[in-house]
């Protein structure tokens, strides 16, 4: 890699616009990075002007981080092969949705000894079967060394500096201590773990179990209820990671890309709240979010339907019922009230359970390095 690393944000909405922040004003303020970011920007037309060139003269997204100034050093593309060209680092922040055919326009058109970064919470569908993690795909597509940033990190929080953390998953010291100075400021503060499956994991998971809060909040049934769909949520997220990506460890769900981040989300955050208007409204997941979420997309009911596809695919639903029932609420197989009845069924809560069952076994599981 380079001595100066050059850096570009693969990404411009809420999310990739608070990044930008960050990255343009440490990228200005470290020697081993060069001044200019580049941000990707899918072109669209804001009040007869394009976005990008409303960027680059205003350094405001007015559609999707209105009120934050973007730093001037980072320079919005239309154009992802022209702002990815040139880069040490690549920053993915786009909708795991569009990740295959970023990738697909990228391939062959960016820096051999490049790293990339995801911040992309999400899975997609394996061809014959199966999911997906997103680093996975890019790592594979583009061939290029992958780590990922999850965390308690709502957008509009971050952009307006309030005191988060986050974590990044990265396998190399090196690489990962060169992320951290692009990412870490006094208020965004990094922890770095080895265990980058179960981070990714954790970003993409939680937002199911978001969705069920936000079921919760849309019948009114209070916050004892929502702690209840959260544990047993967190229960089925560090399941889920230790039958399809074992080897992690137990530690890495109570870093902020786990527990901290579940909270977060279900207290917070478009799946929470356009959940709780499917329930009000009585709306389709799609009506609302198009009327709701100002061209952004909805992560959670999507990552259920892979994870149900998944479970599916194994005979495992009834392994993991909470994350069944909210796949099946959002695609009206049950309705939301149906929720409650799996809770009180979930296998967390038979009473044949003793005390014996519950303690920690030897295994390879991610409990064991509690």
């Amino acid at each position: 890699m380079a001595e100066k690393f050059r850096v570009c944000i693969i990404g411009s909405g809420n999310w990739g616009s608070a990044i930008a922040k960050i990255v343009g004003k440490n990228a200005a303020a470290h020697d081993h990075f060069e001044d200019r970011v580049t941000m990707y920007v899918y072109e669209e037309i804001i009040n007869g002007r394009k976005l990008t060139e409303i960027i680059n003269e205003s350094h405001e997204n007015i559609k999707y981080l209105p009120g934050h100034k973007i730093p001037e050093n980072v320079e919005a593309v239309p154009d992802v092969v022209e702002a990815a060209k040139d880069a040490d680092i690549l920053i993915f922040v786009v909708p795991h949705q569009f990740i295959r055919r970023i990738c697909s326009t990228l391939l062959g058109k960016i820096k051999p000894d490049a790293i990339g970064l995801s911040l992309i919470k999400g899975f997609d569908k394996k061809e014959g079967g199966g999911i997906e993690l997103i680093s996975h795909i890019i790592a594979r597509e583009l061939n290029i060394p992958m780590a990922v940033l999850m965390g308690a990190n709502l957008a509009s929080e971050v952009a307006d500096e309030m005191f988060c953390e986050t974590t990044i998953g990265c396998k190399d010291k090196a690489k990962a201590l060169v992320l951290r100075d692009i990412i870490q400021t006094s208020y965004f503060r990094v922890v770095v773990v080895a265990d980058v499956d179960s981070v990714e994991c954790c970003g993409a998971l939680k937002n199911i179990v978001a969705c069920g809060a936000g079921f919760v909040d849309g019948l009114g049934l209070g916050d004892n209820t929502k702690a209840a769909v959260i544990r047993l949520g967190l229960m089925e997220m560090i399941k889920f990671v230790d039958v399809f990506f074992p080897g992690g460890k137990l530690a890495t769900f109570f870093e902020s890309c786990g527990v901290a981040d579940l909270i977060t989300t279900c207290y917070g955050g478009r799946n929470r709240k356009v959940s709780e208007a499917f329930v009000k409204t009585g709306k389709s997941i799609e009506e609302l979010e198009k009327e709701m979420l100002n061209g952004q997309k909805l992560q959670g009911p999507f990552t259920a339907e892979e994870v149900n596809y998944m479970l599916k695919a194994r005979n495992m639903e009834n392994r993991f019922p909470l994350f069944t029932a909210i796949h099946r609420i959002c695609v009206n197989e049950l309705k939301a009230q149906d929720l409650i009845d799996c809770i009180r069924s979930h296998p967390e809560h038979m009473d044949d359970l003793d005390f014996e069952q519950q303690q920690p076994q030897q295994t390879n599981s991610p409990k064991s390095h509690l």
